[in-house]
């Protein structure tokens, strides 16, 4: 608990700095440019969409006729632009993980191994390669996850549950492998793993919900058009700001937990070195002292 609550307050003194700001702006021009070009070509086709998909359902076309006699029929208007945003926003949020774990995180991982562990000695357990792949297979097992609990989201408790849960699952996997991929060998980045593994998917979890607030803002830009073009780029750059949060928390959590743990073999090997010394020292002696068979 002490680790976990020492690396998260570091963590939002460091995103503080002018240079974690300056590094935010990489992947929110990058999210940026692709939203709006997407919006730009897509948008007017995918709410057309789903509007025709919306009146090709007699149930859908009952709750319509019970919302004009209620007098909510401007509610039509609205809903169909909210089904688009809801339904691209976890695109949007893998896509703002993965581009800060490629443009920010290798970057934030070197900073605070410079500030806090600059004797730290680099094993490169984890290539790009290995790190590119790592990712997007975690990110594939999160989207099949996501999608096949969607019927369960409309049990009200598990919406406000799963979803959190299979993000923090992706960011813990994601954001640990990619702080411990150049410091830590292989077998020391599969024992933090182990060892603190609650720990670390319990910080992605806290991650998950904190990623659920941008999507508030991002969705009132459906009842404020006017005001979506800037509530856009307003909610993406969030996203990066709290994803850059999570990378140095767990930036500084594994790292810490990486010294801890060489400390913790330096010790052992301390300890079995000296005693080993001594045997060999008694052995050294009875055989001296031994009589030669020659003689």
């Amino acid at each position: 608990m002490n680790l976990l609550l020492d690396s998260f307050w570091r963590a939002v003194a460091y995103c503080l700095r002018p240079r974690v700001i300056a590094l935010s702006f990489l992947p929110l021009v990058l999210m940026v440019t692709l939203a709006l070009g997407l919006g730009y070509f897509y948008w007017d086709s995918a709410l057309d969409w789903v509007r025709k998909a919306l009146e090709a359902s007699p149930v859908v076309n009952d709750v319509w006729v019970w919302l004009e006699s209620v007098g909510w029929s401007r509610l039509k208007l609205v809903l169909v632009p909210l089904i688009v945003i809801f339904a691209v926003t976890p695109l949007i949020v893998v896509l703002s993980l993965l581009a800060v774990a490629v443009l920010m995180t290798p970057a934030l991982t070197l900073l605070v191994a410079e500030r806090r562990f600059p004797q730290l000695e680099r094993r490169h357990g984890g290539s790009l390669v290995f790190g590119v792949l790592w990712s997007l297979g975690s990110t594939l097992l999160a989207l099949v996850a996501l999608i096949i609990s969607i019927p369960l989201w409309l049990v009200p408790p598990l919406i406000l549950v799963l979803p959190p849960l299979i993000w923090g699952w992706l960011t813990y996997r994601v954001m640990a492998f990619d702080a411990l991929a150049g410091h830590a060998s292989a077998q020391e980045r599969r024992e933090i793993f182990r060892r603190h593994r609650g720990w670390l998917l319990g910080m992605g979890v806290f991650c998950g919900y904190l990623g659920a607030m941008p999507s508030l803002i991002w969705a009132s830009g459906a009842l404020l058009a006017a005001a979506f073009v800037i509530l856009l780029p307003l909610a993406i750059w969030l996203y990066t700001l709290i994803f850059a949060l999570s990378s140095l928390w767990f930036a500084h959590y594994c790292l810490a937990a990486l010294v801890a743990l060489r400390a913790e073999k330096a010790r052992a090997a301390a300890v079995v070195t000296p005693a080993s010394t001594v045997v060999d020292e008694d052995a050294v002696v009875t055989a001296t002292d031994m009589p030669s068979v020659s003689r």
